[in-house]
């Protein structure tokens, strides 16, 4: 099963509540109480969404979390690699790969098009796209590339180049 870890599954739901949320800054505590979620968690997912270049922090009293960016600049893509890392389906598609097939490997490639292709989906649904309401009639937020597009298309360090 492909899954994400719950500690993603949190840093989209906290980056959404700071996105509905802009006009002011927001202790961790303020959010947590907001998005019901326990403290220690919140901090630990805002750290990692700080580090990841996504968050402003402020410490003081008037201090607290932004985003950096307006939500329609901020990918899943970039929320997911700020708290888990670069995406990488395989161990093959990795920076860091440690697979002994990697030298004899036939279906690397094919994965490599596949992470891509997972990646540039991610990449395209933005953080303001997480905010609409899905009862809107045809609103769908994922875009896809076409195949054109994708057969250039390669990840470097978690991030797409065409």
């Amino acid at each position: 099963m492909l899954r994400m870890g719950k500690l993603t599954d949190y840093g989209i739901v906290l980056m959404s509540y700071l996105a509905t949320n802009r006009q002011e800054q927001h202790s961790a505590h303020t959010i947590a109480d907001a998005v019901k979620v326990p403290l220690p968690t919140v901090r630990k997912v805002l750290k990692s969404l700080s580090h990841g270049g996504l968050l402003l922090s402020e410490r003081g009293v008037a201090g607290g979390y932004s985003l950096s960016r307006e939500p329609e600049k901020i990918s899943v893509a970039e929320i997911i690699t700020a708290i888990e890392g670069p995406i990488a389906l395989t161990e093959c598609v990795s920076d860091e790969s440690h697979c002994e097939q990697e030298t004899h490997c036939a279906v690397q490639t094919n994965w490599t098009r596949i992470n891509n292709a997972v990646f540039h989906a991610l990449d395209e649904v933005k953080l303001s796209d997480m905010l609409a309401p899905q009862r809107v009639p045809g609103l769908s937020p994922i875009r896809f590339y076409s195949s054109a597009t994708m057969s250039n298309a390669t990840i470097q360090d978690g991030e797409f180049h065409d």
